[in-house]
């Protein structure tokens, strides 16, 4: 989920072909609830963002895992790996 507009999620995902579609929260308030938006430090600068966190849900809503502390480069197989 992003808190990009749904326009910039549908071009991102045709421009990456993506197979599936990303999910737009502009208004920040399901990031919030997940604790996923807040504030945040760049170079001394504070500002409000989003934060890169990543929840596995099963099939009856119920958060089983997450992950704060994300690699881009071995995210994917890290999960894949939990789920196994």
């Amino acid at each position: 989920m992003s808190a990009d507009s749904t326009k910039k999620q549908k071009n991102f995902c045709e421009k990456q072909s993506f197979p599936f579609p990303l999910l737009s929260d502009e208004a920040t308030n399901v990031l919030k609830a997940y604790d996923a938006w807040g504030l945040k430090k760049m170079y001394g600068r504070e500002y409000e963002g989003i934060y890169r966190i990543t929840y596995v849900i099963d099939e009856d809503g119920n958060i089983i895992n997450s992950y704060s502390k994300v690699s881009v480069k071995t995210h994917a197989l890290d999960v894949l790996q939990d789920l196994d």
